[in-house]
């Protein structure tokens, strides 16, 4: 793993939200830390109702971490592009994060822990 790059179990219970909708709440996220970025919370994806995300054809890749698939949300009034990202297969050192998504907070988006 890169040096700064950080991942250990988020404290508590988090929620994502969008469009009015609990996406998904779990005791068993994960906090990614990296570098000076603000830390990303990683969900695991059997704590998500999936069938609010479509794939979207958006890809990116991090040297640190590998190649991302994102995810646009879809809610009863609203597509959100490219709200969240997954490494379906994640560079050595990071694969705890495999299987998890994690979501752009936004005015759209909340991500928090309850």
């Amino acid at each position: 793993m890169a040096d700064h790059i950080k991942i250990r179990p988020a404290d508590g219970v988090w929620s994502v939200r969008a469009g009015g909708a609990v996406l998904g709440e779990s005791a068993r996220a994960l906090e990614l830390s990296e570098g000076d970025y603000r830390p990303v919370i990683y969900f695991p994806r059997d704590d998500i109702a999936m069938e609010f995300l479509d794939y979207s054809d958006k890809s990116t890749t991090c040297p640190h971490k590998g190649h991302a698939s994102y995810f646009s949300i879809v809610t009863k009034s609203t597509v959100l592009q490219d709200a969240a990202w997954s490494y379906e297969t994640p560079k050595d050192g990071v694969s705890e994060i495999a299987g998890h998504l994690a979501f752009y907070a936004s005015d759209t988006v909340t991500v928090e822990k309850i």
